[in-house]
């Protein structure tokens, strides 16, 4: 079914997004020389992304995925090149931020298209390595995006840069397209659009709160998340600043924890895993590298915990959406995932908040303690929630 085209399409579109990504902040700073207004055209690129997702997802359940995700793609690729000649023709650094911010809207479009078709790509191939693999393509765009993005920007002014992420958007939708052509399967064809706007997101809510199991993995992804985003807020100021290492030590951390992402994803693809297992030992060791990032008085202690917590995030992630698959009605796939994405993501701008609250490292410390509980009595109630729903009558 030439899955590898469909892998290297979304490798080269995560490339592209990444790309755009890291320029961002950074051309923002280099114009400006303000951290905070490098902080401000971070948070208004990555905004919109993260709100639009119910309305990208209920959008899935009423027209084509696959239209929608080559959609995504071809306007990306206009968008980058409109932004572009906006900028030549009149000026200012907004029309990067911009293209960047409506492109971020447009990316989360293509996410969800993925996520409502690999379901039905997996048919009979085994659903827990399609989403390995499409995992592993994600991540490796993830580590190569801002490594390509860097090399690019040192040579090339902005304004090129972002031209390659078109080009390289136009090549993701030729990947889809030349898999689209040697894939025969027929998609599920979506519902006519019904009710008013707000309808699909009173169904997905309805969904999560009455559909057996769906509310306590949602809960379980909020733990993890909220344990994720508070060790990514956190990382700066823990490794500069109480375990005084070097800012090239820091970049070869989350270097080893992207790999040590791919490494655990590979084992997943070569491995057979018990769901239940998979989930369990995930969350566990998540929660065990949260707590060694809080009381580890060595670097070391503290790396370890943060590969694990960076490292077994995606496993959990497979778990979680081959559960969620299996509970949600497909008519409704794309609308409940939309809302449940949203409601687990919550978390990690809480986490964000809580750790800025508390900018000397010592007391960070704590806060990630103390999240690191509350995570852990998480676990503990979805724990007791399932073994109770498994032995009622």
């Amino acid at each position: 079914m030439k899955f590898p085209a469909f892998l290297f399409s979304l490798l080269v579109s995560k490339l592209a997004d990444q790309i755009l990504l890291f320029l961002v902040p950074l051309v923002v700073f280099q114009v400006t020389q303000d951290v905070a207004w490098s902080g401000y055209a971070f948070a208004a690129e990555t905004l919109p992304r993260f709100l639009s997702f119910p309305i990208c997802g209920a959008l899935c359940d009423r027209i084509s995925p696959i239209k929608l995700l080559r959609g995504s793609q071809i306007f990306r690729a206009l968008v980058c090149v409109l932004g572009v000649l906006g900028n030549e023709a009149l000026g200012g650094i907004g029309w990067l931020v911009g293209l960047s911010a409506v492109c971020g809207v447009l990316t989360t479009q293509g996410v969800m298209a993925r996520e409502v078709m690999l379901p039905q790509i997996a048919n009979g191939h085994g659903f827990d390595k399609v989403l390995a693999y499409a995992q592993t393509a994600e991540q490796t765009g993830m580590v190569l995006g801002p490594l390509i993005a860097a090399a690019l920007f040192a040579f090339w002014p902005w304004q090129a840069v972002v031209g390659a992420a078109a080009a390289l958007f136009l090549l993701a939708d030729v990947a889809t397209a030349y898999w689209r052509r040697g894939n025969p399967m027929q998609l599920h064809e979506p519902q006519a659009a019904t009710g008013h706007f707000l309808q699909p997101i009173k169904t997905a809510l309805g969904h999560v709160l009455h559909l057996p199991g769906l509310l306590r993995l949602t809960g379980l992804t909020a733990g993890v998340n909220l344990m994720l985003g508070t060790t990514l807020a956190s990382s700066a100021a823990m490794v500069t600043g109480l375990h005084h290492r070097s800012a090239t030590y820091y970049a070869g951390l989350q270097t080893l924890g992207a790999v040590a992402t791919i490494v655990i994803l590979l084992s997943i693809i070569r491995g057979s895993f018990a769901l239940k297992k998979m989930g369990l030992i995930a969350y566990v060791l998540i929660f065990g590298g949260g707590l060694l990032t809080a009381i580890s008085t060595s670097h070391w202690g503290y790396a370890a915990g943060f590969l694990l917590v960076i490292g077994f995030d995606k496993m959990f992630s497979i778990y979680i959406r081959i559960h969620r698959q299996r509970i949600i009605p497909a008519h409704d796939y794309g609308k409940t995932t939309g809302v449940i994405v949203l409601l687990n993501n919550l978390t990690q701008p809480l986490a964000g908040l809580l750790v800025g609250a508390f900018a000397d490292a010592t007391q960070t410390r704590v806060v990630i303690f103390g999240l690191c509980m509350l995570v852990g009595a998480i676990g503990i109630a979805a724990a007791i929630a399932s073994r109770n729903a498994a032995t009622a009558p």
